[in-house]
């Protein structure tokens, strides 16, 4: 008998996740959790949100799910791992205590400063005015973040002082991200490519993958805003051994 297997959410990550492992001969039944239209070709979609997870638990113990695949990070921070966990369940994802590092961007930045990783310099706010008159002291460009979960969409790289007002608006007054723009982070800029150094971590072992590198910006020239991917690939030859040495050390 082969493995059971729930992919839970409903992009384009969970369509390349569930495109991989339906090509795997281990496997005997993959469902996805809500997926979507390309998900629906190698695998049977199932109507739970993916932040459900009561639902969620009670399918997988109802299909005798063999081991359940996370991919967006609401339902992580949500507790979906730990609730699985408790339950006997097998789950690829972090609990809640590790996706607050991705779940709230003050707290991941307190991480990486007591770790003593080099990070752009930045500070908190949860107030408009105070957030315009640090703008207006330090200049610009710099970079605006809501702390919280914004679907890869509550970050604005401000080249002026227009574009930080109304990116500032945006998140604590017009509070467009709710709760996960009531605070922003105004962080340094930063110049050059961008890459994703990535790992696997258990039980005090690191197992480095190959680094990606992926484009946000809607439309074409990186003229629009920030999204949560508009595509992306791996390996990155921007990244050479010694960086990768060094993600494997951090």
């Amino acid at each position: 008998m082969g493995l059971r297997v729930l992919v839970v959410g409903s992009g384009g990550r969970e369509h390349a996740l569930a495109w991989a492992m339906a090509r795997s001969p281990l496997l005997e039944k993959l469902f996805c959790a809500p997926g979507n239209a390309g998900t629906a070709s190698v695998a049977q979609n199932v109507g739970l949100r993916a932040e459900d997870v009561p639902g969620l638990r009670e399918l997988a113990l109802r299909e005798r799910i063999d081991l359940t695949v996370v991919g967006p990070e609401a339902p992580l921070v949500a507790g979906l791992a730990d609730d699985f966990r408790a339950h006997g369940l097998i789950v690829f994802g972090p609990g809640t205590a590790g996706a607050r590092i991705e779940g709230s961007k003050t707290f991941a930045k307190e991480i990486v400063n007591a770790a003593g990783v080099p990070t752009g310099a930045a500070a908190e706010f949860t107030m408009f005015r105070s957030a315009m008159a640090f703008v207006e002291e330090q200049g610009t460009p710099l970079v605006v973040k809501a702390d919280g979960l914004a679907a890869g969409k509550g970050v604005f790289v401000a080249m002026n002082r227009s574009e930080a007002e109304e990116a500032l608006r945006a998140c604590l007054v017009e509070r467009r991200f709710g709760d996960a723009g009531s605070t922003v982070l105004l962080e340094e800029y930063l110049e050059g490519e961008e890459a994703s150094l990535l790992a696997l971590v258990s039980d005090g072992h690191v197992l480095p993958l190959a680094p990606a590198q992926d484009y946000k910006r809607a439309l074409d020239g990186d003229r629009g805003p920030n999204t949560g991917g508009m595509g992306s690939y791996s390996p990155v030859p921007a990244v050479d051994a010694q960086t990768a040495d060094f993600s494997t050390r951090v």
